[in-house]
């Protein structure tokens, strides 16, 4: 399994050359059952990352471009009348599938986005008052524009908590930089992809992923981590517990993705930037940033001693 996983990012790499420590931490969000938030300007790669990971994995794949004018009704679905059988018939929105590309995630308004809460957190949406459950595996990926671009609206607390990870792609390094512009069109190069694993693999590695192990302390670690963010007067807030719960799923992923059956601390402090930054502000307001918050990250894990 772990070989096809592995083919999955060399494949990705290809793609989005240079690119290789974010498609890690993008499989490793995956393969711990959780929600990807992509953070950073137009026109680098968020978009092409999100379209390889699915087909790269075998995932059906629907994309909904986030405007101001969308409504929840354009995700998860709406009911007509069919005159033929005088009821009711629930038409599904492209939330009914396995990848939900959430393209420009902060131009829609609140409504819109909170549209999303249920399917994140519960795997479900309620539709005329009951559940309808989604597809499994199911994942939303979702990309940002920096917030302080025009037709922007911030995500709420409780949406940036449903999402495990995290990251932003950056411009290119020079050397693939030129790759990108001498070698062959990104869409074309997407169309040609196979898959390199089934989503039954997906969920089988899913399952391989909840039983790598756990020290207790390292649960200690990471408790404490937790711990000191709740306290420490230059953090708005702490940590959530669904915080906690996310970098132990986050860590067990990324252990796997090394070859091994059991969590050290290093692979705790691998994801903690990707986990915990978009969970985090400073007391004193600002620090927006991805940068900003990479370094409210970095200073909480040097507070914390490692056992």
């Amino acid at each position: 399994m772990l070989e096809k996983i592995q083919s999955v990012a060399a494949q990705v790499g290809q793609v989005v050359v240079g690119k290789q420590p974010q498609i890690r931490l993008a499989l490793a969000c995956m393969l711990a059952r959780g929600h990807l938030l992509i953070e950073d300007l137009p026109g680098v790669g968020k978009t092409t990352l999100a379209h390889a990971l699915s087909i790269s994995l075998g995932l059906e794949f629907k994309r909904v471009q986030f405007t101001n004018d969308l409504l929840p009704a354009d995700i998860v679905g709406v009911s007509v009348f069919d005159r033929d059988r005088a009821q009711f018939v629930f038409h599904k929105g492209p939330v009914f599938s396995q990848v939900l590309l959430a393209d420009e995630i902060n131009r829609a308004s609140p409504k819109t986005q909170s549209a999303l809460l249920e399917a994140m957190e519960e795997r479900q949406v309620s539709v005329d008052g009951k559940p309808m459950v989604l597809p499994d595996p199911f994942f939303v990926i979702a990309t940002q524009n920096p917030q302080d671009q025009i037709g922007t609206f911030p995500l709420p607390e409780s949406q940036l908590d449903r999402f495990l990870m995290c990251i932003e792609l950056g411009y290119p390094d020079p050397k693939s930089e030129r790759a990108l512009l001498d070698g062959e069109d990104r869409r074309g190069m997407l169309d040609a992809l196979p898959a390199r694993i089934t989503p039954q693999d997906l969920v089988a590695a899913q399952q391989e992923v909840r039983r790598i192990r756990c020290a207790p302390a390292l649960l200690d670690y990471v408790q404490n981590l937790l711990t000191f963010s709740r306290r420490s007067p230059a953090l708005a807030e702490g940590l959530s517990p669904r915080a906690g719960l996310a970098l132990v799923q986050a860590a067990r992923a990324w252990a796997m993705l090394d070859g091994r059956n059991h969590v050290l601390p290093d692979d705790v402090q691998a994801v903690m930037p990707a986990v915990a930054g978009h969970r985090l502000r400073p007391a004193k307001g600002g620090g927006v940033t991805y940068r900003a918050r990479a370094e409210l990250v970095a200073a909480l894990v040097s507070s914390v001693a490692v056992p």
